[in-house]
């Protein structure tokens, strides 16, 4: 997620709120994102030192939860006592995180892969000492990879990590599995694939560019006695898709408060 962040920040909006020279990524084994970071001017060290962070604004903390415990502290010892940090890691509260970071600035916050398009968005919440100066500073950066909500207690977090956070894999499956029936149906996997995944780009366009409802959306493609009426009757039935997307998002929010306590 860092690197859909890294990458939302290097494009062309993203260059209108950060440039290339202002940034310093921290990463043992940078990964592509990284690697076309540093192309384009990045600063990179594969560890942090006191002088290395010296003069920081904004710390994006966007490592996996389970390092947390190990990376955390040495990465308190070297940041300023002014530093902004904005954490991305699911599951990982405030709490947690002023624990490590003392009385510095924390923001939590939970973006998605399409921060890396420019199309994602991204939820937040403020800890205690946030000023309107802190968030000045951390939302254009959230700002330049897609929408930004603020929230209003930190519980919501975990909600937005199951809703769209985990959601884009959510939405890949259903292309999967779209392209799978119509396989099963007797088309090509080249055919079937390609009828998924661009009916999936273009309803997103639709919901993108319309001011109506998907509620009213899908009533709009939905004929009395048609095709999707006989489709929908299957997928909006007791045991459908509204209980399995239920249960999952409940999985992935039950996840997400289970790693903040590991």
């Amino acid at each position: 997620m860092g690197g859909a962040l890294l990458s939302g920040w290097l494009s062309d909006r993203g260059a209108k709120a950060l440039k290339a020279q202002e940034i310093l990524v921290i990463d043992p084994a940078p990964g592509q994102a990284a690697e076309r970071a540093l192309k384009l001017g990045v600063k990179f060290s594969a560890t942090l030192t006191k002088g290395a962070a010296s003069g920081l604004k904004m710390c994006l903390l966007a490592i996996k939860p389970q390092m947390f415990a190990q990376v955390g502290p040495a990465l308190a010892g070297a940041l300023p006592k002014d530093t902004l940090v904005v954490s991305i890691m699911a599951g990982i509260d405030l709490y947690r995180l002023t624990e490590i970071f003392g009385e510095r600035p924390i923001i939590r916050a939970m973006p998605n892969l399409p921060a890396a398009y420019k199309a994602g968005i991204t939820g937040y919440v403020c800890g205690n000492g946030v000023t309107q100066q802190h968030r000045d500073i951390a939302e254009p950066r959230l700002r330049a990879s897609g929408k930004v909500v603020m929230v209003s207690n930190e519980r919501e977090i975990d909600m937005v990590t199951a809703v769209s956070g985990s959601g884009p894999g959510y939405v890949f499956y259903l292309t999967e599995i779209l392209a799978a029936a119509g396989e099963n149906l007797g088309l090509s996997p080249e055919l079937a694939n390609e009828l998924a995944r661009h009916t999936v780009i273009g309803s997103g366009t639709v919901l993108a560019r319309s001011h109506d409802s998907a509620s009213n959306l899908r009533k709009s493609v939905t004929s009395a006695g048609g095709t999707t009426e006989a489709a929908l009757d299957v997928l909006m039935a007791k045991d459908g898709l509204p209980k399995l997307m239920g249960d999952a998002v409940k999985a992935a929010y039950k996840k997400s408060q289970e790693l903040g306590k590991t």
